[in-house]
């Protein structure tokens, strides 16, 4: 199976908080969901995010302070690594990741207007 590069970013945003957003390389750019809390490492835990517009390549090794806009803020790298696709459909992904935090294999469901993320 091919490998993908993903970041957890801890985005310190001055309108909307803190919050953590998932990006994920597919489609040659990032697929991007924010969470307003760290995301899970044990099964059990369930994470509800939003899925916001994609992102380029290039914010796969930002860090540091966006001036202007809706997301002005501080961003830090919370984890990175790489993932596989086990299985997509439009409304489930489950996904393997080999990152330093996000290890083992988490599951992406749409639910309402988002979708729910957690280890399995």
């Amino acid at each position: 199976m091919d490998k993908y590069r993903f970041v957890v970013h801890e985005h310190n945003a001055r309108r909307a908080g803190l919050h953590y957003d998932l990006r994920l390389e597919m489609d040659g750019v990032l697929k991007d969901w924010a969470f307003r809390k760290p995301l899970p490492l044990e099964p059990g835990v369930k994470r509800y995010g939003v899925q916001q517009e994609d992102h380029d390549l290039y914010w796969l090794d930002f860090e540091g302070e966006i001036k202007e806009g809706y997301g002005a803020g501080t961003m830090k790298i919370w984890d990175k690594g790489e993932y596989e696709v086990l299985e997509r459909t439009p409304d489930k992904m489950v996904l393997m990741f080999y990152g330093s935090k996000l290890k083992g294999k988490y599951v992406m469901l749409r639910f309402k207007d988002g979708w729910l993320f957690f280890k399995v």
